[in-house]
């Protein structure tokens, strides 16, 4: 379904002039496709220079999304942010999103710091919710990074969001977010839920920290 923030964006347009606008999206979209092919291969590269070193893979899985134009407008208005295409360039980091799922916490670091030290990578923002996590109990290491994108007759910088974490930080998120949605719960009952969740989010990073120590403890 369009949003309000789209039908506005085309409203009194012609049919030439929506159709060119189209065409751009389509362009700017295909754009940040690109950009997270890239940083996605240079992940399955450290993976497998890593293994060979260390002896064991540090990345379990990687997934990759492209936000949809009607949630990037609708997160432009709530930000009342102006809704063109100039304004997604300049304003959103993470249409192009890159999840990285790694065993071990040690691995989390170690993946980021070979990436953002690449030369033709350029670090914009990190957040380290491992080790400041968010109040709710989240957990997750974020990069916002640009990297250049070679077209037929130019460069680009496009802006991808990479989280990093670990199997069990990537359980909890995403049973997390399915009860976050849960409707009509009463007061007590949000709250109640909220607590509980805090608590498991504890114990899962409990787990993870033992099982980095017996990974250390093997390996020396």
């Amino acid at each position: 379904m369009e949003t309000q923030q789209f039908k506005d964006l085309i409203n009194e347009k012609s049919a030439a002039e929506i159709e060119e606008l189209a065409l751009k999206i389509n362009t700017l979209m295909t754009y940040y496709r690109c950009a997270m092919y890239e940083v996605e291969t240079k992940f399955k590269v450290l993976n497998e220079q890593l293994s060979l070193q260390h002896e064991h893979n540090p990345i379990e899985s990687i997934k990759t999304r492209i936000k949809s134009i009607n949630s990037i407008y609708e997160k432009l208005g709530r930000k009342s942010l102006p809704v063109n295409l100039d304004s997604i360039e300049n304003n959103m980091y993470d249409v192009a999103g890159i999840r990285v799922i790694c065993g071990f916490i040690d691995d989390i670091y170690m993946l980021a710091d070979c990436l953002v030290q690449q030369d033709d990578i350029r670090l914009i923002e990190r957040k380290d919710y491992i080790k400041n996590p968010k109040p709710n109990g989240y957990r997750s290491l974020h990069l916002i990074v640009e990297i250049p994108i070679f077209l037929c007759d130019e460069k680009k910088y496009i802006k991808v969001e990479v989280q990093l974490r670990t199997i069990s930080m990537e359980s909890w998120a995403n049973l997390e977010h399915r009860l976050r949605y849960k409707k009509n719960l009463s007061p007590e009952l949000t709250q109640k839920t909220e607590e509980s969740l805090l608590k498991c989010a504890e114990n899962s990073i409990l787990i993870d920290e033992k099982m980095q120590e017996v990974r250390n403890l093997i390996e020396k």
